[in-house]
């Protein structure tokens, strides 16, 4: 086969992903939070970029701007406020009111000699005969003494809009500092301050350390006892449990704490395994109690604190902020609106550039202000789509769902993301980063997006399909009103099913039920007997501690 060049002509389409289609199907998938810190950065890096007020219009021409603030050279320098109370140091030319009288300042320019001098010609000292004025005691107090407003603490504002309330807050005390500061005081040695600060980064936000320090001592230089004897110190740091290796271990810190370790609770301690399992006998032969001690040594378990180092230094939980809101309708119908709060509002500001190009000569500043106005219009065009596009999918999901806001999760029905898209002619890629990182709040709570998008479970009498978020809801129903006397298992669930119509196999029960974190028919059987012994023991105890405490 012989190889020869050749010039050929071929005509094709494609699709160019322009750096403005990626701008817009970037600004798809972004939150409300994302996108408002988004906007923010363009606000600041493009000059033709100006915010609109609350109403949606522009700023009035004639109002100052807090971020573009204008100086010409007939501005005065003065400082302060005026008829509000503050303080206005005006910086006057001289020859005023205030100047000086012909022949007031000549005794300035006579040679008084040195102050050794001045008091041996007064007989007498300096301070006896300049004695301080009051304003300048005064004064000089007010110097030294401490700072009250917050405006002489830094070089802030004169006015309330410099005022930064967070400049004040205290910082929140973390799990770290709240250990160094007990460490500081719980140790004198350098080299066991050393080791207790490193052991100290090693725990976790729950106040663990690792189960297994591996090369500890080695990269410390110290030897392994050293090392515990140090674990076993800061062990006995505030929060109790701290430090600790292991559940166990926390727990036994605890106890110790409050003077409750015995032998019995002890045996409790290391046999967690059986308590998670319920397994009630063999509790009891291994920690050598009946019942009644037993069930109160679990109590005493129950109210330890498994995660003591979550009480420093938590993260806020961010409140969802939802973008769609669905109200019911005046028709019997729903309506669907954006939430306006998290819609940036941006305007191009074609005054100011059109005043620009009047004035511009340089073909480099031309072209970056003509960058700058074709940014900030695609800028307005996609946030404008994006808009539209949220409302269209919202719409679209709520006429699909309208089961689940009138009667309930029972009647969600199975949805995927080509019903939608198909619907509104958009492609699936599309409805899928509209309704990621989206909210939207309705008469039965808030949602994401993506929570109505369910996968289907075909029906038993070959009807219609039924939702996976429904068919979870109804296996949960099942289990939380079963007779503790006869408790429902996989096969038991997956008949009651079948007899409601819905067709599924025992694994995805027992998936399902893993993922709402229910446990298994034998461990609900244990935890509901376990209830009910406690239930029926309670009432006999308190009887016979009344006919003790009765008179003979």
């Amino acid at each position: 086969m012989a190889l020869t060049q050749r010039l050929e002509f071929r005509q094709s389409q494609s699709l160019v992903m322009t750096p403005q289609l990626m701008q817009a199907i970037k600004l798809l998938q972004l939150s409300n939070l994302d996108l408002a810190a988004f906007v923010e950065d363009e606000l600041e890096k493009n000059p033709l970029l100006d915010r609109a007020n609350e109403n949606g219009e522009p700023p009035v021409a004639g109002e100052a701007s807090p971020e573009r603030t204008e100086f010409s050279d007939r501005d005065d320098f003065s400082a302060g406020v005026g008829e509000d109370g503050g303080d206005r140091s005006d910086f006057s030319e001289p020859g005023g009111a205030e100047a000086f009288e012909p022949g007031t300042e000549e005794w300035m320019h006579r040679d008084l000699g040195s102050r050794s001098e001045i008091e041996q010609t007064l007989d007498t000292g300096m301070e006896n005969v300049f004695p301080e004025e009051p304003a300048e005691a005064a004064a000089r107090t007010a110097q030294d003494a401490a700072p009250t407003a917050y405006t002489e603490w830094g070089g802030g504002a004169s006015n309330d809009e410099g005022y930064n309330l967070e400049a004040f807050v205290a910082a929140e005390t973390t799990l770290g500092d709240h250990l160094a500061e007990q460490l500081a005081v719980a140790f004198t040695a350098p080299a066991q301050r050393m080791i207790g600060q490193y052991l100290i980064d090693l725990v976790d936000d729950a106040g663990y350390l690792p189960a297994d320090m591996g090369d500890a001592a080695e990269r410390l230089g110290a030897s392994p006892e050293e090392v515990e004897a140090v674990v076993a110190v800061l062990q006995k740091f505030d929060p109790p449990g701290v430090c600790a290796r292991s559940l166990s271990e926390c727990l036994a810190i605890q106890l110790r704490d409050r003077d409750r370790y015995d032998p019995a609770m002890q045996a409790l301690v290391e046999h967690l395994d059986l308590l998670a399992k319920r397994d009630i006998g063999n509790l009891r032969k291994i920690c050598g109690v009946d019942d009644e001690d037993l069930a109160d040594m679990i109590g005493e378990i129950r109210h330890l604190d498994p995660k003591p180092g979550l009480k420093f230094g938590s993260t806020r939980v961010q409140t969802v902020v939802p973008d769609v809101y669905v109200r019911p309708g005046q028709d019997g119908g729903w309506q669907v609106e954006l939430n306006s709060d998290t819609l940036p509002k941006v305007l191009v500001n074609q005054v100011y550039y059109s005043e620009l190009s009047k004035t511009i000569r340089k073909d480099g500043d031309k072209s970056y202000f003509t960058d700058c106005l074709q940014n900030a219009t695609w800028l307005v065009r996609a946030l404008d789509q994006r808009a539209r596009t949220i409302l269209k999918v919202a719409t679209e999901i709520v006429r699909q769902q309208d089961g689940f806001f009138t009667q309930g999760v029972s009647h969600l029905r199975p949805l995927n993301l080509k019903a939608v898209a198909d619907a509104i002619q958009m492609h699936e890629s599309t409805v899928s980063r509209v309704t990621a990182n989206k909210y939207m709040a309705t008469n039965r709570g808030t949602f994401e997006l993506k929570y109505f998008f369910t996968a289907s479970i075909a029906s038993a009498d070959g009807g219609e399909a039924h939702s996976a978020e429904a068919v979870r809801h109804h296996i949960r129903q099942l289990i939380e009103n079963e007779n503790p006397a006869i408790i429902l298992s996989d096969d038991t669930i997956v008949e009651r099913l079948r007899e409601a119509g819905i067709d599924i196999a025992r694994r995805t029960v027992a998936k399902y039920r893993e993922a709402m974190r229910i446990p298994s028919s034998v461990q609900r059987r244990r935890d509901k007997q376990s209830m009910l012994g406690n239930a029926l023991t309670a009432p006999a105890t308190a009887q016979d501690r009344s006919r003790d405490t009765a008179p003979a």
